[in-house]
């Protein structure tokens, strides 16, 4: 036989036996058992208002703050984010860094749910569990973290109830919209909330999902699915690739009127950041925003783009003020292993010198919910 023929033979012979043998590997781990539960961290469930639920994590070896940490997560998608996998757990960081954590889980709006505002939400829902918190550990004020809306929603919060906030986080948080960074703020600012909300009443999270991959199709749609078929002969890597899936579509609907606001008050017309926001008959001015903040965000964020989001203590009134740029995106600062060596410990070092710098007073307390 030729040379040139026996090479070529052999090489694909070779090459069908390594694909027959990563057949065999991959089919092996997706008819296997997997692991891929989301939010696997044990929690005590301390307060319900129908849908809406507050969960209490405990550290191990018992609190190392004086005040616990409350995250507000946003409508969108669920907080289950924060407890996607058992070795990147931002819940489980926060847990072993001696960090006490109470987290807001906004649950399925209902068809009743279109009218309420962010009124509703901000000194309605997250005021109340505030006060539970501070009546439940005698405290005055706690720390205050937002991701994303619930971002946005936390610095509204500290502006309008300063004396409850010890000190305020706000990760991957929109606000500023005066720009055109990112296709999701050029849609926004070309949207009819209006028409939307007239015609759904609550936004669907379908319908929010399918925007969201609109952004970036490519990757969000093809590219993804391609490095999933390269990688299924790893279980861990299918693991976390369902526990991802299993996360972006398990999008709860967003309450209408809450929706429009957001777009009208915040993408269209820059209300927060100039102090001409709104919110239960008060204006929101955040220059009453006078206890530290720390405000993370991702340079490579599609949803949130770095104009979105730095800068922030310039337009508050704190004299201690932190911006804090990772090179990821807008989930990865989450989920990405490298992230989580910097996001938690910065928190929770950042913390930890203001929790000691203003220990917060005793028996002054937020009144009971």
């Amino acid at each position: 036989m030729d040379n040139t023929i026996q090479n070529y033979f052999l090489q694909n012979l070779s090459q069908a036996s390594r694909t027959m043998g990563y057949a065999r590997e991959s089919i092996g781990v997706i008819t296997g058992r997997l692991n891929t539960d989301l939010a696997a961290t044990p929690f005590e469930l301390v307060h319900q208002e129908g849908r809406v639920r507050l969960k209490h994590y405990m550290p191990p070896s018992g609190p190392g703050l004086s005040t616990p940490v409350f995250i507000v997560y946003a409508l969108i998608n669920r907080e289950t984010m924060l407890d996607l996998q058992p070795e990147r757990s931002v819940i489980q960081n926060f847990l072993s860094k001696g960090i006490e954590v109470y987290l807001l889980e906004w649950g399925y709006p209902e068809a009743k749910d279109q009218y309420l505002t962010i009124d509703d939400h901000v000194n309605g829902y997250m005021d109340r569990m505030i006060n539970f918190i501070c009546h439940r550990h005698q405290v005055s004020a706690l720390h205050l973290m937002g991701v994303c809306m619930g971002g946005t929603f936390s610095l509204i919060y500290a502006a309008l109830h300063p004396e409850k906030v010890k000190t305020l986080i706000t990760t991957v948080t929109p606000s500023r919209f005066d720009h055109e960074s990112g296709l999701l703020h050029v849609w926004m600012k070309n949207l009819d909330p209006d028409a939307m909300v007239q015609a759904w009443g609550n936004i669907p999270g379908d319908v929010m999902n399918l925007g969201f991959l609109m952004l970036n199709p490519s990757r969000l749609m093809m590219d993804k699915y391609v490095g999933f078929f390269r990688n299924m002969h790893r279980k861990t890597f299918v693991e976390d690739f369902i526990r991802m899936e299993r996360w972006i579509f398990d999008s709860p609907d967003v309450p209408g009127a809450t929706f429009h606001q957001f777009i009208k008050d915040c993408y269209q017309e820059n209300k927060l950041i100039e102090n001409r926001m709104v919110v239960g008959g008060k204006t929101v001015n955040l220059k009453a925003v006078t206890m530290p903040l720390l405000n993370i965000y991702g340079r490579y964020d599609h949803l949130v783009p770095p104009e979105a989001a730095r800068n922030l203590g310039e337009s508050t009134g704190s004299r201690d003020t932190r911006d804090i740029c990772l090179d990821t995106g807008h989930i990865g600062i989450y989920v990405s292993g490298s992230c989580q060596q910097a996001f938690v410990p910065a928190i929770a070092d950042w913390l930890k010198k203001r929790d000691r710098q203003a220990k917060t007073t005793k028996g002054q307390t937020c009144a009971a919910a």
